[in-house]
């Protein structure tokens, strides 16, 4: 009797929670017994470029005041846009920076910024940042709490020896008195990165796997020199676009426990000009072919330097400044999320989003500071979704794209579902792998018209089925006015806007009871978050 009451209530309530006839069934069975990779506390980046206002790409100059010698760090929002993060990793480094010298005392130069120079790399002159411009930014780097990776100028002291080639041993004497600056003045940086796309054929320039590989020794050298005994940041290379012969020649030649991480960068849409940038956003199979390259990174890794680590060091999505009509609206989320949640899998352990502010790709606003709605993705990924990255099986849809890692505050398990398709919502019932045996067989299959009815309206946590009293949280984005390249996202259908004292807003969930569906509509975003999800190994 009490099967069959279960049964009539399950089927009684079903008409009042189905949302819409326009939906698939999705089941995702979540495996927490054991994590298949880790991130670190720090996985969400973002980038702090050099670009001067003079950087344009097809007729737009979207830089502005945003680089490191000219942005205003004083802007009441910068501070408090990196102190939600509480803390934010930011990368400083970009094309320019292998130009950048240091305004120490022995720069025999002038200290001046970049210009227009049709003979220089990307059409630039060297620039220099000064001390007291340095000593600014580790001012807001301090009081907001900012974890600080650095990127160095690698083509200092080398020759051109034919087009696109530099040959020659690195010159470390200007890094190394800058370095010694910054420790005198007890700046923590967090890990100094050599070199930006000077790796493989490079951009713009490169410099052979064999020849960096010793310098990376000298800069391993340098820091030892300068850090004692006491703790020491980490050494990072080469800050450039993946090649699996290079990359394996750098761990081969630099040796043990010198490069602590390589940083890899990615812009996998296009050019920021291609009309196809959105499409590919919402093509499932588009997205799915980058899992090849941290799939490959990691084996490298494995192979040739298991003390290292994969980080992507800088991706943007669009490269030239990111997309004028896509990388600053909620469309971008798709890609952006979809991409954390991919690279995590891999034991991605940092992820630099290129920028925190500058070109269309920022995560504020050039001009306002304002956030962009990829700015809230990325908080609320990195407040809910914990460092352990989870295994699971997804049966439906290849338009819902999930990611499952253990939750980072309640415990439990934060679950990221992202509904691609335009039309089709997505049903969600989520299993524990300790209830796999309901399914059929292997994997997931096909279950009874019954058993579909009681999946859609109970989800499975733990050994047994929730006794109604258990909650979720439940996090929708989706766009104002339901525009994918709106400029403006919605958090549970509230607008996430700056409150009246211009700070960040809180990011509240609605409680559901795990009892019920997970409905992710057309176009939307969820994260969701169960604090009473069994699973071991978020509980080590």
């Amino acid at each position: 009797m009490r099967l069959w009451f279960l049964l009539l209530l399950l089927i009684a309530c079903l008409p009042t929670l189905i949302l819409s006839e326009d939906y698939s069934d999705v089941t995702v069975i979540v495996r927490g017994s054991e994590t298949i990779a880790a991130t670190s506390d720090e996985f969400i980046c973002a980038t702090v470029d050099w670009w001067p206002p003079e950087k344009c790409n097809y007729d737009q100059c979207p830089w502005g005041k945003a680089s490191v010698l000219n942005m205003d760090l004083t802007h009441p929002l910068l501070a408090k846009a990196i102190q939600a993060f509480s803390p934010l990793r930011i990368r400083v480094g970009g094309s320019l920076q292998d130009q950048v010298v240091y305004g120490t005392p022995n720069l025999g130069s002038p200290c001046r910024p970049f210009t227009k120079a049709s003979s220089g790399l990307f059409g630039f002159s060297q620039g220099c940042i000064t001390m007291e411009r340095w000593d600014a930014m580790n001012d807001l780097f301090v009081n907001t709490g900012a974890v600080i990776t650095f990127g160095l100028n690698a083509l200092q002291g080398r020759k051109q020896i034919r087009k696109g080639v530099w040959g020659g041993a690195w010159n470390s004497s200007n890094a190394q008195e800058f370095m010694e600056y910054t420790v005198s003045m007890n700046y923590p940086i967090d890990s100094w990165e050599f070199g930006n796309e000077l790796s493989g054929s490079g951009i713009g320039a490169s410099v052979g796997a064999e020849q960096y590989g010793k310098d990376m020794v000298e800069l391993q050298n340098i820091v030892n020199q300068l850090y004692g005994n006491s703790w020491k940041p980490l050494v990072l290379a080469p800050g450039g676009f993946y090649d699996r012969q290079w990359f394996a020649q750098l761990l081969d030649v630099s040796g043990p426990n010198v490069l602590q991480g390589m940083t890899h960068h990615i812009y996998n849409l296009g050019a920021g000009n291609d009309p196809r940038v959105a499409n590919r956003i919402l093509d499932p199979q588009y997205l799915n072919k980058v899992s090849d390259t941290f799939r490959d990174l990691q084996l490298t890794i494995q192979r040739h330097g298991p003390w290292s680590a994969p980080w992507v060091g800088e991706a943007g999505g669009a490269y030239n400044s990111g997309s004028r009509t896509v990388s600053n609206t909620f469309l971008n989320s798709f890609w952006y999320l979809d991409q954390l949640g991919q690279s995590a899998k891999y034991d991605t352990k940092v992820y630099c989003r290129q920028t925190l502010i500058g070109g269309n790709y920022g995560l504020l606003d050039t001009d306002t500071f304002v956030p962009n709605p990829d700015y809230y993705s990325a908080l609320l990924w990195h407040r809910l979704m914990g460092n352990g990255v989870l295994s699971i099986d997804l049966g439906g849809s290849s338009y819902l794209r999930a990611y499952a890692h253990c939750g980072k505050q309640k415990g439990g398990v934060a679950l990221l579902l992202i509904n691609l398709s335009r039309n089709m919502g997505s049903m969600v019932s989520v299993r524990n792998d300790l209830n796999v045996g309901l399914a059929q067989g292997q994997g997931i299959t096909r279950d009874s018209s019954l058993v579909r009815g009681i999946k859609r309206t109970v989800s499975w946590v733990g050994s047994k089925a929730s006794d109604g009293m258990q909650k979720r949280e439940e996090y929708h984005l989706t766009a104002q006015d339901g525009n994918p390249l709106a400029g403006t996202m919605l958090l549970n259908g509230a607008p996430l806007e700056l409150t009246e004292d211009g700070d960040i807003p809180p990011l509240y969930p609605v409680e559901v009871s795990v009892s019920s569906p997970i409905y992710v509509a057309p176009l939307s975003i969820a994260f969701v978050v169960f604090p009473d999800f069994e699973a071991d190994a978020c509980q080590r």
